[in-house]
């Protein structure tokens, strides 16, 4: 107890709270973890919207041009007169691959395999380092094609999904050019160009013939190897009035 000087009492209680100005004063850690906290949120925010927009919103606009392309390809088909194979431009479209056990439906296939082709949610043939040989000149050689495994519409994400023995098939404005799965090699260098040979020994083939393979990306979501299927020409059909598609695709 302790005397003021008007001879009154102040009592002081040792057990009081510190004032409140200092009660309220977060330490410099506590300021730290804040921070870093909320930064985490942010980037974990704009990772997950990258994801999304890498996934999902790539395949939608990708989807909305290779349609719009399509469709152009199949009304020049429509209109055209003369009968030379592959009159429209080959950097439109020439035809159009179906794959069944992909569920991938109708894949337009258009020239090069650059990302700028790629992007726009179709198949591309090989025009470097070796040059595919298109089904409709009826030379021997390989019909090489690429398309993305994962964005930009995706359309050889299942490819883990075929099997020997599977169907490939590709349409023209004249025929369909129907393939059958003979090997599959699940995972190569990216840099094995002998995949698209003319005549691709690795497939286990020692003589030339009318081979078309696909190539992608894998594992899924990377780019580190290359995922290849080989299919061999089984037969042609001509296109009907109708288009009636070969039984393997009904």
């Amino acid at each position: 107890m302790a005397a003021t000087a008007d001879d009154t009492e102040e009592h002081t209680d040792a057990s009081d709270p510190e004032p409140a100005a200092r009660r309220r004063r977060p330490g410099r850690i506590a300021m730290t973890v804040s921070v870093v906290g909320e930064i985490l949120i942010t980037a974990g925010l704009l990772l997950a919207l990258f994801v999304v927009y890498s996934l999902w919103w790539t395949n939608v606009i990708a989807d909305r041009k290779a349609d719009k392309q399509s469709e152009k390809v199949r009304q020049h088909w429509a209109h055209s007169t003369d009968s030379a194979p592959g009159a429209l431009d080959t950097k439109d479209g020439i035809g159009f691959l179906h794959v069944p056990s992909m569920k991938n439906g109708v894949v337009l296939v258009e020239k090069g395999t650059s990302t700028d082709v790629l992007n726009d949610g179709v198949a591309g043939y090989y025009t470097d380092p070796v040059k595919a040989t298109l089904p409709m000149t009826g030379k021997t050689g390989n019909f090489t094609l690429a398309a993305h495994r994962d964005g930009h519409g995706a359309k050889f994400h299942n490819i883990d999904k075929v099997k020997k023995g599977d169907p490939i098939v590709f349409e023209t404005r004249d025929d369909w050019y129907v393939y059958k799965v003979f090997s599959i090699l699940p995972e190569t260098s990216k840099y094995n160009v002998k995949v698209i040979d003319q005549l691709p020994k690795e497939s286990g083939k020692k003589k030339p013939g009318h081979y078309i393979t696909l190539t992608t990306c894998t594992p899924v979501y990377t780019s580190e190897y290359r995922y290849v299927v080989w299919g061999e020409l089984v037969r042609v059909q001509k296109v009907d009035s109708k288009r009636t598609p070969p039984e393997e695709l009904r």
